[in-house]
């Protein structure tokens, strides 16, 4: 696999600042007065589609491979640059539900926190969690903030229409983690209402444990509003790496925050299903990696991976957004960290090498790795 090797990225709690990126060239000045437009240069390809004998697209992105003392070990483009990590970060947001208590208080178990770091495809049995942890906590289906739509199950989907049925807070691919956050403002005392807005103690709770696991601060990082209605903020890829292998091996942290990520890893690895769903990239992979990665999408192509022997954490972004990239991307970096058997590929083969079908189901192309994150 071609890549680059970095130096630190910022481990042991180090603040992961952002490069300043001098982007004059060699002997050469931009003239007084006028602003030097070239920008950061231009991401790598890490993924070709293919039709035919030909390669008709292209997607540029960025990704790390980093260990849990902060060194990043491949990288390719800027990991830098601060990204939006979406829902690829659940496991880091579900840390509170653990580290608090508000798990146990209510007496919930691997299943649960499983949802609560998914993006989950909507079908029964998701809903079911769902359901049954908010009449746990003695809330209802109104107490959600996250809006409702659709499951991404097209099955699911099907029916419910079939059926004249409407989708509710429930069918969200993120009632899981909504419905971690409004089990831990209720054990806190804290207001239930509102528990999206950034200023609420769950998400600024929420942000502090970013900080600490990135190694980041993150008072001034840039922020937005995801499309579950919470906060996403700006953080660097090489930063959000670094947490993922933090999960992996947390080694370093406090020993109630070790105990929470060890729980987490623990229902992640035990419910593949319940964090995407059937036909998923995310489900299949962990499936077929047998409790080796732990893998976890998030909207606008970015991608995590913990690999929890290794002790690593892979981040990616692919720049314009698009999830098939995402998918080979990842299977390709996860490749390249030879954490899988010859065997454990040939279940997730048409992972990393996915086929382009035309409307009678005929092979006409491939979404493969470039040769820039070709193994």
């Amino acid at each position: 696999m071609s890549h680059d090797h970095s130096s630190c990225c910022g481990g042991h709690g180090d603040h992961h600042g952002h490069a300043d990126h001098d982007n004059s060239a060699e002997g050469h000045t931009p003239a007084e007065g006028h602003a030097d437009l070239s920008g950061p240069p231009e991401a790598p390809i890490l993924v070709e589609v293919t039709r035919g004998g030909m390669v008709e697209s292209v997607h540029r992105g960025r990704a790390c491979i980093v260990d849990s003392d902060g060194r990043v070990l491949a990288q390719w483009g800027d990991i830098q640059a601060p990204v939006y990590p979406r829902s690829a970060i659940k496991a880091i947001q579900a840390i509170p539900l653990v580290e608090t208590g508000a798990l146990d208080a209510y007496e919930l178990g691997d299943q649960e926190l499983a949802l609560a770091c998914s993006s989950h495809h909507g079908e029964i049995r998701h809903t079911r969690i769902a359901e049954a942890w908010i009449k746990r906590i003695g809330l209802t289906v109104g107490d959600y903030e996250c809006g409702a739509h659709l499951p991404t199950d097209t099955e699911t989907a099907h029916e419910m229409i079939r059926h004249g049925e409407t989708p509710t807070a429930f069918h969200n691919n993120c009632s899981g983690k909504h419905a971690g956050f409004l089990t831990t403002a209720l054990h806190k005392g804290e207001p239930t209402k509102g528990y999206v807005r950034f200023d609420h103690p769950v998400q600024q709770r929420i942000l502090g444990v970013m900080e600490q696991m990135t190694g980041q601060d993150l008072s001034q990082a840039p922020w937005g509003v995801d499309g579950c209605a919470i906060p996403t903020i700006g953080i660097p890829l090489g930063a959000i790496a670094y947490a993922m292998a933090r999960i992996g091996d947390p080694k370093d942290l406090p020993d109630s925050r070790a105990e929470a990520v060890a729980r987490i890893r623990r229902a992640w690895r035990s419910h593949p299903h319940l964090i995407a769903g059937k036909d998923s990239f995310d489900t299949g992979m962990m499936q077929a990696a047998g409790g080796l990665v732990l893998v976890k999408g998030g909207a606008e192509g970015v991608g995590c991976a913990v690999l929890p022997k290794q002790g690593l954490g892979i981040a990616l972004k692919i720049d314009d957004g698009t999830p098939r990239a995402r998918e080979v991307a990842l299977a390709a970096l996860i490749r390249a960290t030879k954490v899988l058997s010859d065997e454990q590929w040939t279940r997730a083969g048409q992972l990393i090498n996915q086929p382009v079908t035309n409307r009678n189901g005929l092979e006409v192309g491939v979404v493969r790795p470039a040769e820039a994150a070709a193994g």
